[in-house]
């Protein structure tokens, strides 16, 4: 049963890397959910049991995504990108660091996910305009990568994966927020430090500003612009209250996006069949059949073996239990993407009662998937938005680079949970 189980999986994220003839990853989920059924791996009640767990991550996302998108359609992302650029007077180190620092706000708010797939082709062509030569374009691709899963800590909604453990463990979105601000702000500092440090000597000391057209510029509604600032902010406001008569995240997000899509197109400021059409839906698929698959691994008893070495962890000392759960998190979301660990981890971790553990095992699947090209749906958007626009980045560099810098991040991280 554990070897068809694995099996299965395996062949099914094989086929998500590769993507032989345009085969899309949802499409793939989807398919090798209904195999799981056919051959007895998950029952109907499994699936009931994962879109349970699931349902309100992945409308939250969807929610998330179009918010982004409308936002990119009125010039919000690039007015970011463009102020960030002329912020820093030419300096390349300090360029380097503001983009670092946008991509954790975009992350923050916008999830991991928003910032590979809007913020990666506009610094992409910002770089491009200014004429950065090769390396240094990778480089600054590179931290912006690393910085979309490293920052997507503070709120519930900035990874799926904090939405679902969120959820299956009843953590509140202010009790969520208590708890990972401190390592957020840890994590966007070490992240910083470390790849300057790898990445410094590609960074240029200069950098012609002038090449890049003004930030105003860039706003195609001044109103809905200003407004949206406004907007965002009510958000904020909104999940907190949310909170309080313990509201689902989705409600908000979804909500606000639908609300928010309805002023633009009123504003005559986007064409909402384009957005709708244009979200990438293949993601949803992708949470939803993926999830069910592992179901499989779950129902052979793979969370049970975790559960083992959690429950010895759980018997040290608090800071081994952390540090060793981070690590664990991390390595499995490495080697079978953090989607699919995240939700054995949390199985795993539920009879133990150790909410360190808990917020760890967040940290590890957020942080970890960085060591592998495959690790997160977020560096897999990621890949695919630059291969698209001509930039490739080989398996061996990616992973090259991951090991490198994230085993440093992830401990001093997880040391300041």
């Amino acid at each position: 049963m554990m070897f068809v189980s694995v099996l299965l999986f395996a062949t099914t994220l094989v086929l998500i890397i590769w993507q032989p003839k345009g085969l899309q990853i949802g499409t793939t989920a989807i398919i090798a959910a209904i195999v799981a059924l056919l051959i007895g791996d998950v029952s109907w009640n499994d699936v009931l049991e994962v879109t349970n767990i699931v349902w309100d991550a992945t409308l939250a996302f969807i929610g998330i995504i179009i918010l982004s998108m409308v936002l990119d359609a009125i010039g919000f992302f690039e007015w970011c990108a463009l102020s960030m650029a002329k912020l820093s007077n030419g300096s390349g180190i300090k360029m380097f660091i503001y983009s670092i620092f946008l991509g954790a706000f975009v992350s923050a708010f916008f999830a991991n996910d928003g910032a590979a797939l809007i913020l990666t082709p506009i610094l992409l062509i910002k770089m491009q305009i200014l004429r950065l030569n090769t390396k240094t374009i990778v480089a600054f691709l590179l931290a912006g990568g690393f910085i979309s899963d490293s920052a997507s800590l503070p709120f519930v909604f900035s990874n799926l994966t904090n939405i679902v453990t969120a959820n299956y463990f009843n953590i509140g979105f202010s009790e969520y927020l208590f708890n990972m601000v401190f390592p957020f702000f840890v994590s966007i500092l070490a992240s910083t430090l470390f790849l300057w440090l790898i990445l410094r000597k590609d960074i240029p000391s200069y950098v012609d500003i002038t090449l890049l057209k003004a930030p105003k510029s860039a706003i195609k509604n001044v109103k809905l612009f200003y407004f949206s600032w406004f907007f965002l902010l009510l958000l904020l406001l909104a999940y907190f209250i949310g909170d309080a008569f313990n509201l689902p995240i989705s409600l908000f997000a979804l909500g606000g996006a639908i609300v928010f899509l309805s002023i633009a197109t009123i504003s005559k400021a986007v064409n909402p069949k384009e957005i709708i059409k244009d979200a990438p839906w293949q993601v949803v698929w992708f949470s939803i059949g993926l999830y069910i698959v592992v179901y499989g691994l779950k129902n052979a008893g793979l969370t049970d073996y975790l559960a083992e070495i959690l429950h010895y962890l759980s018997l040290q000392n608090n800071s081994v239990a952390v540090v060793g759960t981070g690590f664990i998190a991390a390595f499995l979301s490495a080697i079978m993407n953090n989607m699919p660990t995240i939700m054995i981890m949390d199985i795993a971790l539920n009879d133990i009662g150790n909410q360190a553990m808990i917020y760890a095992n967040i940290v590890g699947c957020n942080l970890g998937p960085k060591m592998t090209p495959f690790g997160s749906l977020a560096t897999l958007l990621w890949l695919h938005v630059l291969a698209k626009k001509g930039v490739k980045i080989s398996f061996l560099q990616y992973s090259k680079f991951g090991f490198l810098i994230t085993p440093p991040v992830l401990l001093i991280v997880l040391l300041a949970l």
